[in-house]
């Protein structure tokens, strides 16, 4: 090998090192940095798991609870906001349980209430939320405010609900109106439809001929 070739390989390795004695702080700290980064992650993935099985061991207690009929005595606001930060939907389902065992003891306002603090719900949620608490709203006298939340004209059960509310209010020809075009959208063999039916009847309106399917 040439003098000229090792002079350059030596040039060359001193450079190398030179430069890694300039740049070792940083190095370390951009090793440091990722090795932080990457623990940080696990640590978080293990904090995410951690809460969404504590949310589905408190979403089952609580729904026991409330098939027993074990009402809360004060707000049940905070329980219900535990369980929805770590899983929204495990949230509004113990709301919509919660609800329910509130009217079965007799506290339907109470119920209007804890449906009426639930937020930020995927659309299909929220469809079964509004509808459960439109009913409730009607039950109340307030046919008015019922209206507001139902407002998909292509869902055949939020459509009934809407007559529903209508025929409460005493407007029948909405109420027929609304009747009709849910039974235009349900099934013949749907349980609901012989029922709704003859809540068409009862607003003056006549049930559109269907044809004997058998």
């Amino acid at each position: 090998m040439a003098i000229d070739d090792l002079l350059d390989e030596h040039e060359q390795s001193e450079r190398v090192r030179s430069w890694l004695r300039g740049n070792a702080v940083g190095l370390i700290g951009g090793v440091g940095l990722g090795l932080a980064a990457i623990v940080g992650w696990h640590w978080w993935q293990g904090r995410q798991a951690e809460a969404r099985m504590g949310a589905n061991a408190r979403y089952a207690q609580a729904v026991q609870a409330y098939e027993a009929k074990q009402v809360p005595a004060g707000d049940a606001k905070a329980g219900i906001e535990t369980i929805s930060k770590a899983n929204p939907t495990l949230g509004a389902l113990a709301a919509l349980q919660l609800a329910k065992a509130q009217v079965d003891v007799g506290k339907r306002d109470e119920a209007i209430v804890t449906l009426r603090g639930l937020h930020d719900l995927d659309p299909a949620m929220r469809a079964v939320v509004n509808e459960r608490l439109a009913r409730l709203l009607i039950d109340a006298g307030k046919g008015k405010e019922a209206l507001v939340l139902l407002d998909d004209d292509s869902d055949p059960a939020m459509l009934a609900i809407r007559g529903d509310a209508q025929f409460a209010l005493g407007d029948r020809a909405k109420a027929r109106e609304a009747y009709a075009k849910a039974l235009g959208l349900m099934d013949v063999g749907d349980p609901q439809h012989r029922l709704l039916q003859l809540k068409l009847i009862e607003a003056g309106g006549t049930p559109p001929h269907t044809e004997d399917r058998t």
